[in-house]
């Protein structure tokens, strides 16, 4: 059964022991950034940034609220990277997450443009590049009693991770039990097909920065995608996977050589 996580705004503090977490367990390195007049930091996702707590201030009757929300990568239902991908180096797996195979990847970074969410990041700084993002934790949940490492830092129960479907039914009875607390609205149940991360809110999700995506899933032919682009590109994403593909021969070969050569001077000694 997919997998997902609730997230319940009203009971964020900001803490960010989500993003702590996050990249603890997936070994990401800190990133320098400046003041920029908000506790909110880093400012984007990136390749060493893959969940961040969103600071949004809402005017509620004359007075300044915070209202703080998880953002990461929401591994849709039916996602559009999956579908822009050229070669499979995204999929969709059935018990919830979007995962990503750098063995297949070829850099043409489609799938940053079909995201409705513009989630996917590239690793700009690196001389070979991938495609970055949160992965669910799916290294660590999958057959074992663990959580994804976000959720087992939060410290106020603000995210739950468990059945999807158990979830949308929890956050239907929550607004249910408090109409006054929330807004009638499951961000995530239908938006774009469905997503795996579901948010609860005591504001409208537009004035927490969530896009307005309607509930018919992106669609992306990834042939007509390619008929659109310049054939200069086209040339350069094939170079590209060639000298990927010549790379991983040598690599293969001389892994060979040098297991011939070593077993070579055990048959001699």
């Amino acid at each position: 059964m997919p997998k997902g996580v609730l997230v319940d705004t009203t009971k964020c503090i900001g803490c960010r022991a989500c993003q702590v977490a996050c990249k603890q367990w997936n070994g990401l390195p800190a990133e320098e950034t400046v003041n920029r007049g908000t506790y909110e930091n880093p400012p984007h996702l990136s390749g060493k940034t893959f969940t961040k707590v969103r600071f949004t201030e809402i005017e509620d009757n004359g007075r300044l609220q915070w209202v703080f929300t998880k953002i990461q990568c929401m591994h849709c239902v039916d996602p559009a990277c999956v579908a822009a991908c050229l070669v499979g180096a995204l999929q969709k797996r059935d018990d919830g997450p979007v995962i990503y195979d750098k063995g297949r990847c070829i850099g043409c970074r489609y799938c940053m443009m079909a995201c409705p969410f513009g989630i996917p990041t590239f690793e700009w700084w690196d001389r070979w590049p991938w495609i970055r993002k949160c992965t669910l934790c799916v290294n660590r949940w999958p057959g074992t009693d663990q959580e994804p490492a976000c959720v087992a830092a939060c410290p106020t129960g603000a995210l739950k991770f468990g059945d999807r479907e158990a979830l949308i039914e929890e956050a239907r009875e929550r607004i249910a039990a408090h109409p006054g607390k929330y807004v009638n609205h499951i961000y995530g149940e239908k938006e774009v097909g469905g997503t795996s991360w579901l948010y609860l809110s005591a504001v409208p999700f537009t004035e927490l920065g969530f896009p307005n995506l309607g509930e018919e899933a992106v669609t992306v032919n990834p042939a007509r995608a390619m008929s659109a682009v310049p054939p200069a590109l086209v040339a350069v994403a094939a170079l590209m996977s060639g000298i990927y593909w010549l790379n991983k021969r040598r690599q293969r070969m001389s892994t060979a050589r040098a297991g011939d050569h070593q077993a070579k001077e055990e048959v001699t000694k």
